[in-house]
């Protein structure tokens, strides 16, 4: 049998199961899978954590190091985020330049980031138009087990929560530092199958997915990000329903990548 034809098979039974409230892995519609953040997983990072959501695993490093602000930020650090989709993690990732998906990853978590403000980018200001802290947030998807999106920016946040400065080595301080860490964003992913809305897709539950929406929520109470993925639509009522469900969802997630809760 094809692989297209298995595929089919498998979309069909997915979105019966839904829509009977029911999911492959006997989890409830707002149900995640297990979540755990290793911090410190890189030792020669400045800062990292491994996280795993089911069987999907990210990575993410964090590298400090002296650069030049932007001429239209002379009193500002500098920010960059990437994202690797590795072949080895999953058959659908293929060598070569970056992928749409790569592309989605890295801007859905650089945007949480930026918009929640998660680090005061003014602090990394080391001499006005000269100099200034660069960093840089590299994810690393391991093994895809579905939802990216939420566990590299569950992996981001943890990495930027245990980071730190290392000001000694570059002779900007006599000894380093934590890194600041100002607000606390996670994201929470939901997709369409049928009439359902389940949180935190499988890798089956996405390739039937009609429509997916990301909510990027901080320990403000903000809504600092939204993503739409998909072609499917979402009414004004679902999107109402699933920034609660995330506001929900969100408050154990940011727990779990400080160390302070599961």
């Amino acid at each position: 049998m094809s692989e297209e034809v298995t595929a089919e098979i498998l979309t069909t039974h997915v979105l019966d199961l839904a829509a009977h409230g029911k999911r492959l892995d006997d989890r409830g519609p707002d149900e995640y899978r297990k979540i755990t953040v290793e911090p410190g997983f890189v030792t020669t990072a400045d800062g990292s954590a491994l996280v795993r959501i089911g069987d999907t695993a990210v990575l993410c490093g964090i590298k400090l190091e002296p650069g030049k602000p932007f001429a239209d930020t002379p009193n500002a650090g500098v920010l960059t985020t990437n994202a690797e989709l590795i072949p080895l993690s999953s058959p659908v990732f293929e060598p070569g330049p970056p992928q749409p998906g790569a592309i989605e990853v890295s801007r859905v978590v650089d945007r949480a980031i930026r918009a929640a403000e998660t680090i005061d980018l003014t602090r990394l200001c080391v001499t006005p138009g000269e100099k200034s802290w660069v960093c840089y947030v590299d994810i690393h998807v391991l093994d895809h087990g579905g939802n990216l999106i939420d566990a590299a920016q569950l992996a981001a946040l943890g990495a930027l929560t245990h980071a730190t400065m290392p000001a000694k080595r570059f002779g900007i301080a006599e000894a380093d530092y934590p890194l600041e860490v100002v607000h606390y964003p996670v994201e929470c992913t939901f997709v369409r199958l049928g009439e359902a809305i389940v949180v935190d897709p499988t890798f089956d539950e996405e390739r039937a997915a009609q429509g997916r929406v990301t909510v990027a929520t901080d320990e403000t109470g903000r809504i600092v990000a939204m993503q739409k993925g998909l072609v499917g639509a979402f009414s004004p009522d679902d999107i109402k329903t699933t920034v609660e469900r995330a506001f929900h969802h969100g408050e154990r997630m940011r727990a779990i990548a400080r160390g302070v809760g599961a």
